[in-house]
């Protein structure tokens, strides 16, 4: 497993697949290889997100204290890319977006909590996991519109995406951060 650092606490994760006439086998989650990174995790439920169609997005979202989730995104079928914001107020990278394209089966990305997550995907019927440390919350998760001005992300096609009516009725920024107590 190849881990790099992507800044303010994210990393880039890349299994070691074995592959043979079978198919293939490879590690997901190692505890002691994420903890030279200090990471220490419970998690506490795993997600799978499904979507049918090229250029769904999904987010942003995360949740308000005291619901803070830490994720493990990896893909399982198709590609994405995905976005995380660092919503953390006394952060150095406060309000900055990062982006990785997840595009090989097994490919990860660990978002710590504090961030807004997201992702669009890139084909047709595309699969991904998460893992998190916190149960899902309804009544605290909270989120930003895909199409903010002020973080301006830079989205793979030019044309309107699939969107969920809940995420296209998300905030923007400004009022995204009155919203949050982070």
């Amino acid at each position: 497993m190849i881990i790099k650092e992507l800044g303010s606490g994210a990393l880039s994760i890349k299994p070691k697949i074995n592959k043979d006439d079978r198919g293939s086998f490879f590690e997901l989650y190692n505890k002691e290889s994420f903890s030279k990174f200090n990471l220490n995790l419970k998690f506490k439920q795993d997600n799978i997100s499904f979507s049918k169609f090229k250029n769904t997005i999904r987010g942003l979202h995360c949740q308000k204290y005291p619901y803070e989730q830490s994720k493990f995104v990896y893909l399982i079928a198709g590609s994405i890319l995905d976005f995380f914001i660092d919503i953390r107020k006394d952060s150095k990278s406060f309000g900055k977006c990062y982006s990785l394209k997840l595009s090989d089966y097994g490919d990860g990305v660990f978002i710590p909590s504090g961030f807004l997550h997201g992702f669009c995907t890139l084909e047709d019927n595309t699969i991904i996991g998460y893992k998190v440390d916190e149960f899902y919350h309804s009544e605290n998760e909270i989120g930003l519109i895909w199409n903010d001005p002020v973080i301006d992300i830079q989205w793979p096609f030019d044309y309107p995406p699939i969107l969920s009516e809940k995420d296209s009725k998300l905030f923007t920024w400004d009022n995204f951060m009155k919203e949050i107590a982070i």
